[in-house]
């Protein structure tokens, strides 16, 4: 295919075929979205509207912009985080697909604002969301573009967070969607999928060894209870902190040690925050925990380690591997600050695997249908989508997996569904 005569900002668009290889790889493990994308191509939903999305580019979200487009979708991209991006990926989606995408990995953050906008000049009917920027920056600095949005999805737990703050104080001026809330999204995605790929994304960037070590988890959500699991299973030493009392008990009986954050911050030697809230390791955590101690990051944002209120203690500091940083403090300690205190598990590594983030982007798919089927129907607020749907993904991925299970018999169903049985 010819070099794109559209516009686009990406690094290097001779590493389309290298890109191409890797979405295709993710495509092989996601069934239930590629019979999603079989029936758009035939029916079209989208045909004739534009479609902004901000999502991390990697080879998982390529998959879903080409579902979108198959459906009809003139469709743009741009990251959201600075540090995410897979540049081979971008430059596939530009060469092959003919995708406009503005995210180059490692940009500043003026150049990260400035893509958000330009992806927003595409004046979107729809928008995919991953963390709340575009969403917020239309009700902030581009309200010219509200009349013509139908609605939104939002990915992420944070992004959530954000739409539920609009959604209390009147501010949200069209209907969102939160995929996030979706059995079949955070159950999986949030537990499976960070569990794993952020202690991937922690051992690819240090090549430490977990076994033995204190790892403290900040957080003990959906995303928490994953890498705790998976970091007790290399045979680690967990401490989860928390500030809700339930999920603190669901911790202890667990079997996780639980603490406040300033006692845990003396005994870790690797710490990881899964919160959505910012400062949960603060400035005196950090000049308290021991000398060498690793801090990561895998909330959405890089405000959960108060990493830039730290650099004012920082004497010296050298970049030892990529995304490991070196911080000599001024009380003498050393700390490891891993992928600037981003992403760790899409900035150190590739993000979830492909197998997780089908059910994920199912959801995205089929809730920005959702949102279209409704326009005109559904409030200015944040939804769900329906339970039949969570539904119909696990069915499809069973299936995909081999897996068979019972069916009620018309007994069995007039049992459960009726108050005059009884025992």
């Amino acid at each position: 295919m010819a070099t794109a005569t559209f516009a686009y900002e990406i690094k290097d668009i001779n590493l389309a075929e290298q890109g191409k290889k890797n979405i295709e790889w993710a495509q092989k493990d996601m069934p239930v979205l590629r019979n999603i994308t079989e029936r758009f191509r035939k029916e079209r939903p989208f045909e004739g509207l534009r479609l902004t999305a901000c999502v991390h580019v990697t080879k998982e979200t390529a998959a879903l912009c080409i579902a979108m487009k198959e459906g009809g979708a003139d469709a743009v991209l741009a990251a959201s985080n600075p540090l995410s991006t897979q540049d081979d990926v971008a430059a596939a989606l530009v060469k092959y697909w003919e995708i406009p995408v503005f995210a180059i990995a490692g940009e500043d953050k003026e150049t990260y604002a400035k893509h958000v906008q330009t992806a927003l000049d595409h004046k979107p009917h729809l928008i995919i969301d991953d963390g709340c920027d575009l969403v917020a920056t239309v009700h902030k600095s581009r309200r010219d573009l509200i009349p013509n949005i139908i609605g939104s999805t939002e990915e992420t737990t944070t992004g959530i967070i954000r739409l539920e703050a609009m959604e209390k104080d009147g501010s949200l001026e069209f209907p969102a969607l939160g995929v996030n809330s979706s059995l079949t999204k955070h159950l999986y995605d949030n537990r499976y999928g960070t569990g794993q790929s952020a202690l991937d994304g922690i051992i690819r960037t240090t090549n430490i060894l977990l076994s033995g070590k204190t790892f403290v988890v900040a957080g003990y959500g959906w995303c928490g209870r994953g890498a705790a699991m998976r970091a007790r299973g290399m045979g680690a030493n967990v401490i989860v902190t928390e500030v809700d009392p339930l999920k603190a008990l669901e911790a202890v009986m667990d079997g996780f040690r639980v603490m406040p954050i300033k006692d845990a911050a003396k005994e870790g030697d690797i710490f990881l925050t899964v919160t959505g809230d910012k400062n949960v390791i603060d400035v005196e955590h950090l000049l308290s925990m021991k000398d060498g101690a690793f801090v990561s990051n895998a909330g959405h944002f890089d405000v959960e380690v108060n990493v830039n209120g730290l650099r004012k203690h920082v004497v010296e500091s050298r970049n030892i591997r990529p995304s490991l940083d070196e911080w000599v403090l001024d009380n003498g300690k050393t700390l490891y600050v891993l992928a600037e205190g981003r992403l760790v598990n899409l900035v150190g590594a590739e993000g979830h695997p492909a197998s997780v983030m089908d059910m994920s982007f199912a959801n995205q798919a089929l809730g920005i249908e959702f949102v279209l089927k409704n326009k005109g129907k559904l409030q200015n607020k944040l939804y769900t989508l329906p339970h039949e749907v969570d539904v119909q993904i696990a069915k499809i991925k069973l299936e995909s997996m081999g897996v068979k299970i019972d069916t009620l018999t018309d007994e069995q169903f007039e049992y459960l569904n009726s108050w005059k049985s009884g025992t």
